[in-house]
């Protein structure tokens, strides 16, 4: 459980965050992270704020911290987080390229995406993506040989 931990809030944070509160074309994110932060000022307790503005007790706590830490302006922006996966370089898109011209393992007829992915260690939708930025279908070419 969070110990106490208390604030302040300066007359010049108050008047900032109060005139946040009042403009009408503020996004609301704002304006909730704002009244976090003014209402324990005035004395609410963490509960009644969560039931005022309908925020989590994680949230409610976060917005404080972050306040105290960075003032109004770490109210103002989020975090920038990482993307998920890093983009695929050039050079992955050139071997799936290769990889495809040439011919699949085996006696297949064609490169299937799950089978390009396993060969080059990346994934199936990848392929896909690289495939179709380079206009290639390799399901729709058809080899025959001639059987001797």
């Amino acid at each position: 459980m969070r110990t106490g931990r208390s604030f302040t809030v300066s007359s010049a944070d108050r008047v900032r965050l109060t005139a946040l509160i009042r403009d009408r074309n503020a996004p609301q994110k704002h304006v909730w992270r704002a009244e976090i932060v003014l209402l324990p000022a005035d004395g609410v307790g963490t509960g009644e704020v969560m039931r005022r503005i309908g925020k989590s007790k994680t949230d409610v706590w976060r917005w404080q911290e972050r306040f105290a830490a960075e003032g109004c302006d770490g109210l103002l922006r989020d975090k920038t987080r990482q993307w998920r996966i890093p983009p695929l370089g050039p050079d992955v898109g050139e071997r799936v390229v290769a990889l495809t011209l040439a011919d699949p393992p085996g006696e297949r007829t064609h490169w299937t995406a799950d089978m390009m992915a396993q060969a080059a260690a990346i994934s199936a939708s990848a392929v896909r993506r690289i495939w179709k930025a380079h206009g290639l279908a390799p399901h729709r070419w058809r080899q025959v040989q001639a059987l001797q």
